[in-house]
């Protein structure tokens, strides 16, 4: 069985890793991964013609990543990330079993483990979409991984389309993350202040500085990203399936509006992404 199973690994280690988003968040991973990685061929595909995924109930989620997330395995790969938050805490269990014995990885175990990490007097601020939120994943997480946790989730809506949209600084953007996360993080609160906060969607990496602005630059500010690439290398190496001695391809797919894609895409990615670069797809 162990030769047999050795021999499916290297006949898949030639495939490229599948990265899913419902959007272009996910790209941060990507760049993660692209580093942790480099000699990784990786297919991202985002799902932008329906997002955002945060607002739409359970079931729809768990539908949408599946028609995603099958089109990449229809392509041929050797492990799915699903970089998506929101996708991951409806759908993670359901893609494993539909896909075994595909390695999955979604993202919150990852941020979960590495905010746990990070945390000096464990009060956890957990920012992600209202499904994430509800879903309590992160939550259940970080106390199973900490059990001495305190961990305060806060559902921020107008993060994912502000980041779409590439506004990452400004007015607009600064006076959301005040209203969102300003109780929280008031100084003159006498209980122990939250000294991490948890980005529990990659959109929210974009949105950096303004909340650094409400944060204080005391707390801690953790982003999934560098961790599940950490976590995908990990999988890969023990199974024989790390490719090495080349530099990996990206190759990029979106539902919806390519010319958008590369635009935004490009600031997720921190280098020019162009029109030709992008395919459109129907799901």
């Amino acid at each position: 069985m162990t030769d047999r199973r050795n021999k499916i690994n290297r006949d898949r280690i030639n495939l490229p890793i599948g990265l899913f988003d419902s959007g272009m968040g996910g790209l941060t991973v990507l760049k993660a991964i692209n580093a942790c990685l480099p000699a990784e061929d990786v297919i991202y595909l985002g799902d932008t013609a329906r997002l955002p995924y945060g607002t739409k109930g359970k079931e729809t989620i768990v539908r949408y990543t599946l028609q995603a997330v099958g089109k990449l395995v229809d392509m041929g790969v050797k492990m799915l990330v699903i970089a998506c938050n929101t996708a991951t805490s409806a759908a993670l269990p359901v893609l494993r079993e539909r896909f075994a014995p595909l390695p999955v990885l979604g993202v919150v175990e990852p941020g979960a483990m590495a905010a746990a990490r990070a945390s000096r007097n464990g009060v956890i601020v957990v920012i992600a979409t209202e499904a994430t939120i509800s879903s309590g994943v992160y939550q259940e997480a970080i106390t199973r991984i900490r059990p001495d946790a305190r961990v305060i989730g806060r559902a921020c809506t107008l993060f994912v389309p502000l980041a779409e949209e590439g506004w990452m600084k400004g007015p607009v953007v600064e006076g959301a993350a005040k209203r969102y996360l300003k109780d929280i993080f008031n100084p003159v609160v006498t209980a122990p202040r939250p000294d991490t906060l948890l980005l529990g969607c990659t959109h929210f990496p974009l949105l950096l500085p303004a909340l650094r602005h409400v944060t204080g630059n005391s707390a801690s500010i953790v982003d999934s990203a560098a961790t599940t690439a950490y976590c995908a290398h990990d999988e890969l190496v023990p199974l024989g399936m790390a490719r090495a001695g080349r530099t990996g391809t990206c190759r990029f797919l979106t539902t919806d509006n390519r010319d958008r894609f590369a635009r935004t895409g490009s600031l997720f990615l921190g280098r020019p992404l162009k029109t030709t670069d992008v395919e459109l797809v129907d799901l």
